[in-house]
C-alpha cells in the first residue's frame, strides 16, 4: 500500500518566524491534532531531523510539550555518532542555529550522553540557544562547560 505525505508548512504572513519556537508550537498543536482525527496517518517525517515518528510516539511526546513539559529532543530533533566519536544532535539548528556536541570523555557512553543531550537540547530550546560559554552541573553532579564553538555552528559540551 502506498502512503501519500501531507506536507504543513507556515503559511507566507509567518515565513519570517517559520523557525521560531511559538510558531511550531503552532504547527506541532496542528500535527497533533491530525494524528488524534486521522487514524490512516501513520508516521510524522520530521525533516531538520530526518526522523520518522510513529503516530502514537508522536502524539504523546508533542502534547507533553504542547502542555508545559519537556521540548521532544527525541523526535524533532536526532543524535549521531560523529567520526571522532561525540555525540552530536541533528536538527537542533532549525531550532537555535546550531548542532550540540557532546565531547569525549562524556561521549564514551552513549546512552548517558544521549539523556544528556536531550536535557541539553530542552534547555537550549526553551532558552534559544547560547552565545557565550555556560557552566552547569551534569545529571550525575559532574561540572560541565557549554560553549560555541568558533565557526559558530556547534555547542560543544565538555567537562568544566
Amino acid at each position: 500500500e502506498a502512503l501519500e505525505p501531507l506536507v504543513l508548512a507556515p503559511g507566507v504572513h509567518l515565513a519570517a518566524g517559520a523557525n521560531t519556537v511559538p510558531v511550531m508550537r503552532g504547527m506541532c498543536s496542528l500535527a497533533c491534532d491530525l494524528v488524534q482525527h486521522f487514524a490512516a496517518l501513520e508516521a510524522v517525517a520530521w525533516p531538520p531531523a530526518a526522523t520518522g515518528i510513529g503516530r502514537r510516539y508522536f502524539e504523546s511526546i508533542t502534547s507533553a510539550w504542547l502542555e508545559g513539559g519537556a521540548f521532544p529532543a527525541l523526535g524533532l530533533t536526532a543524535f549521531r555518532e560523529t567520526a571522532e566519536g561525540n555525540l552530536q544532535s541533528v536538527g537542533l539548528a532549525f531550532w537555535i542555529g546550531k548542532e550540540l556536541q557532546i565531547e569525549g570523555p562524556l561521549s564514551a557512553d552513549k546512552v548517558a550522553a544521549a539523556r544528556l543531550g536531550v536535557r541539553l537540547v530542552n534547555h537550549l530550546v526553551v532558552i534559544g540557544g547560547i552565545d557565550r560559554s555556560e557552566r552547569l552541573v551534569g545529571p550525575d553532579g559532574s561540572r560541565l562547560v557549554m560553549r560555541p564553538s568558533k565557526n559558530g555552528d556547534l555547542v560543544r559540551v565538555t567537562h568544566e
